[in-house]
């Protein structure tokens, strides 16, 4: 086990992303150089100007098609450090191989120009998802880094195209941390560089990667947007399910990068759960009033409804050992980017 501590050069993948960007930042904050791969040189734009204070420290590298071999041979040389977050993530997918293709071809992808290029590579972080753990499930069912979600395979196996988008992008996630870890056992004792991947559930938060409106918000955040809107129906309000600041995720990656005891671990990252009526709650708790007219919802719905993933996440609060960010915090800071991008309610 080894740490990978400032001034190591880190390579993030698919640098101007919703989670990938807070990474950039995170890292950049904490003193590291950064090489952010994009797939189109003025994707790197906004990169390079929302990072100016920092210079020659952030470098953007081009990377047209994450899925081709050696894709990524030049890009990992003279790196210390890969945090791998590239991988599609939407529920608008009417193939399964259109999210599980890019997801598997482009970790691995990653994986061997690391271990064909990357002699100087310590450690690989892959940003999973906890949709990697959990299954299908209709009464409080507690999940830890032992599980696998078997189902969302087996269902999309089945039914084709006719599992659905959720699905889908379940079993893209699932199956891309599976080949990882298949591809380090592969060469385990041979690979001088180790793997950490990090399961969070629905990540929250004010982006701070390029959007032209909200109309292109990414997908968790647009349904925190419809929450505050009143877009849900009281069906949808609610559904239970787990989440986790944006920024939290980041700092996640960084200290998976610092702390020698990640190595080798898969953790799950998991501030708590949550309904939708609470993000309701949460804004109509903001004082003075963010916005006019306000939904409320029905506070009182949630009463007797219970939370059906549990994820226990002792190993990575002992390993990373980080405060999550509160759901008040979180929802406030979002209501805040919404209107500075011209949401009024």
């Amino acid at each position: 086990m080894v740490a990978v501590p400032t001034p190591s050069k880190v390579l993030v993948t698919g640098a101007n992303g919703f989670v990938a960007v807070w990474i950039v930042r995170k890292l950049l904050e904490a003193g590291y150089p950064v090489r952010g791969t994009v797939r189109a040189a003025n994707k790197g734009a906004h990169l390079k100007k929302i990072f100016s204070e920092y210079g020659d420290k952030l470098e953007i590298f081009v990377v047209e098609d994450i899925t081709k071999t050696g894709a990524f041979d030049e890009a990992v040389k003279g790196v210390d450090l890969v945090e791998h977050t590239a991988s599609p993530f939407h529920f608008a997918a009417q193939n399964p191989d259109e999210l599980i293709v890019p997801a598997v071809k482009g970790t691995l992808s990653v994986l061997e120009s690391v271990k064909n290029h990357g002699s100087s590579v310590k450690r690989v972080v892959l940003t999973g998802s906890s949709v990697s753990v959990l299954r299908a499930v209709d009464k409080p069912t507690v999940f830890t880094e032992a599980d696998w979600n078997e189902w969302s395979v087996n269902e999309v196996k089945t039914k084709g195209e006719g599992a659905g988008s959720y699905p889908m992008y379940q079993v893209s996630k699932t199956l891309a941390e599976k080949a990882a870890w298949e591809f380090i056992e592969k060469d385990k004792g041979a690979l001088s560089w180790d793997l950490v991947v990090l399961n969070p559930p629905w990540i929250f938060g004010p982006p701070i990667h390029e959007l032209k409106n909200l109309d292109d918000l990414n997908s968790s955040q647009a349904e925190v947007l419809r929450t505050i809107a009143g877009g849900k129906s009281p069906e949808e309000l609610v559904v239970s399910s787990n989440w986790i600041d944006v920024r939290d995720v980041a700092t996640a990656h960084v200290l998976a990068a610092q702390k020698p005891e990640a190595g080798g671990e898969r953790l799950i990252l998991n501030e708590g759960n949550f309904y939708w009526q609470d993000l309701l709650d949460a804004a109509n708790a903001i004082s003075p009033p963010p916005l006019p007219n306000l939904p409320k919802g029905d506070p009182s719905a949630t009463a007797g409804v219970m939370h059906e993933l549990i994820f226990i996440t002792e190993k990575s609060t002992r390993i990373l050992g980080f405060k999550y960010t509160h759901l008040r915090d979180t929802v406030k800071d979002s209501i805040a980017d919404f209107i500075a991008r011209g949401y009024r309610g």
